[in-house]
């Protein structure tokens, strides 16, 4: 039966069976469609990258403000467009979650992990022709980790007080010593420029296999091979046009007429309908993206210990998962990492809905009459429909939850981050450390929650010092604890990656760091010839 299968993959890589004929001769064969896909990956693995063609991807996420400087990417449309043209020093393995080499060969740390050397390889040219030198890298990470940058790169960053170059490698001193280092430089923002961006940070060049030859701010984008690109195992189609599609509906009816190739963001309520499309091919990933409800700490009558544990218990996370995401999610537990991240600690009890108990708490808290939560469309995917689950829920343990819908425009100015209780999305980061020091420590200009717990400050500082792992990894264990009990965040799901793109699209790589494919798919994936 496998060599049957195996052989019917083989022709659907060259063109000589489509992939719902394969699927549906899997089937009758009792074989599982995961397995099934597994044997075409492997099969267009084996084949090779076939070289050519126009690749058009379809995006939401992109706005007439958008620019080609990386420290002002905040949405997936300059994110994903700058990944063809632009380059890192390192990125974050799909597997495992490891730094792994690009722009920087190697690296090494002193024994405390204050001063990091980044060996910078050779023979890279920039798409103006000059030749990457330390000195360019060196420019780029001064420019982010400037006290008066606009770069949203700035938070991980500011433990860097000097930038060296030193030969052939750049380095880096710490105002203390932090192993995580390599995985910070992943952020996205921090593409290699000529002169690290001083000169012209929104000129568009950068080391990438794509060079920049239209750019129409909230329209569409499009790149074109550069014929002197370093590397051959990425950047296998001729060009890249990024057309913005903010609307659901219009991306899902270019993906379906092959108006384009790949889309993002597909709504969990829609994957079915979309899966039943001819030629069209779902890739759900799970990720560390979460989707939250925030208190804040610090403001009544979410100060109050029994209030909040009594919001936390009122929730069923498991009718959430299955109903406002269809299943396309992994249930959370009120602290923000999940087994994507390197030391998630294990074991640590799952938080049930507990109506009984979320009563218990909320009367002793002696808190009476409605609670408001605000809520809005673009929170994330089906956050008003939650926000009405979860007042459902609460009703149960006798909590009465107000709904309040705000419009779209300016709930990220005027009530995330602002109000005291509201739905929110994070779409997570490279390291335990990265997310807390981004979200939950005191200084913190997204603390979102108002966490302020001078013990964890303290916790989270020592653990990114610690080059041991058992340590690090009790740490963190501790960390997750303080934020899931102490803390104002009520955390009911780790959303799935969604996006799909037609079955002419090979070698997809199935990365949790970020959706379509870490920003990647444009350089990893290639379109099988007919």
């Amino acid at each position: 039966m496998s060599k049957e299968l195996e052989f019917l993959s083989r022709h659907v890589v060259a063109g000589k069976l489509s992939r719902r004929d394969f699927l549906g001769r899997a089937a009758a064969l009792g074989v599982t469609a995961t397995f099934a896909n597994s044997l075409l990956t492997g099969a267009a693995r084996a084949a090779g990258p076939q070289k050519g063609g126009a690749l058009k991807m379809g995006l939401v996420g992109g706005e007439s403000t958008n620019s080609l400087d990386p420290a002002q990417w905040l949405t997936q449309v300059p994110q994903n467009f700058g990944s063809t043209w632009g380059e890192l020093l390192v990125i974050q393995s799909p597997q495992d979650g490891t730094a792994q080499p690009v722009l920087a060969e190697s690296w090494e740390a002193s024994d405390d992990a204050a001063e990091w050397r980044f060996k910078i390889r050779q023979g890279v040219t920039f798409h103006n022709g000059k030749e990457l030198t330390p000195e360019d890298v060196a420019q780029t990470i001064r420019r982010h980790s400037d006290a008066k940058t606009k770069s949203a790169a700035l938070g991980v960053l500011t433990d860097i007080k000097e930038v060296n170059v030193d030969g052939d490698s750049v380095v880096f001193k710490l105002a203390r010593g932090n192993a995580d280092l390599p995985l910070l430089l992943t952020d996205y923002h921090l593409v290699i420029q000529p002169n690290g961006g001083m000169d012209g940070p929104d000129a568009g060049i950068g080391t990438g296999p794509y060079k920049v030859e239209v750019n129409e701010p909230g329209v569409r984008h499009v790149s074109t091979k550069y014929d002197g690109y370093w590397r051959d195992d990425v950047g296998h189609v001729d060009s890249v046009e990024v057309i913005v599609m903010n609307d659901n509906t219009a991306r899902m009816a270019a993906l379906q007429s092959g108006q384009v190739h790949i889309i993002n963001r597909v709504e969990p309520k829609t994957v079915e309908l979309l899966k039943r499309a001819p030629g069209v091919v779902i890739e759900s990933v799970p990720s560390k993206g979460h989707y939250v409800f925030i208190m804040h700490c610090n403001t009544a009558p979410f100060d109050n210990h029994d209030l909040r544990m009594a919001l936390k218990l009122a929730m069923d996370r498991e009718q959430m998962v299955k109903q406002i995401l269809q299943g396309h999610a992994t249930i959370g537990n009120d602290f923000p990492i999940n087994k994507s991240y390197a030391l998630f600690p294990e074991g640590i009890e799952q938080r049930a809905y507990d109506p009984e108990k979320a009563k218990f708490h909320f009367q002793k808290s002696g808190h009476s009459g409605p609670i408001l939560l605000r809520t809005s469309d673009v929170a994330f995917p089906g956050a008003v429909d939650a926000a009405q689950l979860y007042q459902q829920q609460a009703a149960a343990a006798g909590i009465e939850i107000q709904v309040q819908r705000e419009p779209g425009d300016g709930y990220w100015t005027e009530v995330w981050n602002a109000k005291p209780f509201c739905t929110s999305y994070w779409g997570g980061r490279p390291t335990q450390d990265s997310m807390y020091s981004t979200a939950y420590i005191s200084g913190a200009d997204w603390n979102d929650t108002r966490f302020f717990d001078e013990g964890f400050d303290k916790l989270i500082l020592a653990a990114r010092a610690e080059l041991d792992n058992a340590k690090r990894a009790e740490m963190y264990r501790e960390a997750a604890m303080k934020v899931r009990d102490d803390g104002g965040l009520i955390l009911p799901m780790f959303n799935d990656f969604l996006d799909a793109h037609r079955e002419e699209v090979q070698g997809w790589v199935a990365d949790p760091n970020h959706e379509t494919s870490n920003l990647r798919a444009a350089i990893r994936v290639w379109l099988q010839q007919a």
